[in-house]
């Protein structure tokens, strides 16, 4: 797993088209269509204490080397790509439900948090990244 902390606030520039209040689709006359980001959000839990923001992120099936976590000033983006094993040529889908490919998620942080002491660890397919709010007790340099 990769852990980059970017000294710079995120911003996500879209273009192609307006976006859609309730969804991250884009309609494109061109395509005559409805276009889809190129990647899936995996389920993901947000917690905040008293000393720190807890960020938990089903990757099960995921190595921790296709991992690549990056901390703006203003939010958490965890990227990655989940890849299933293949199988046979003739074998066909019954049920096709685990997402795989590219996979983003984005955090907007309304907190402060301090970049030294971010702490991620991978276990049970959850990946867990609990990040310390500056200034908090029991959370400092």
């Amino acid at each position: 797993m990769r852990y980059r902390h970017v000294r710079y606030r995120y911003t996500v520039y879209a273009s192609g088209g307006p976006m859609l209040a309730r969804e991250t689709l884009w309609y494109t006359a061109r395509l005559g269509g409805i276009v889809g980001p190129a990647h899936f959000r995996p389920d993901t839990d947000v917690r905040e204490t008293a000393g720190a923001l807890e960020v938990l992120i089903d990757v099960a099936g995921v190595s921790e080397d296709d991992v690549d976590v990056q901390l703006f000033e203003d939010a958490l983006v965890v990227e990655g790509r989940r890849q299933l094993p293949g199988g046979d040529e003739d074998a066909r889908y019954l049920v096709a439900a685990i997402r795989q490919g590219p996979f983003r998620v984005e955090i907007p942080l309304h907190v402060a948090v301090d970049p030294e002491a971010v702490a991620a660890r991978y276990e049970n397919g959850l990946l867990c990244i609990t990040l310390p709010k500056t200034g908090a007790s029991g959370a400092g340099r």
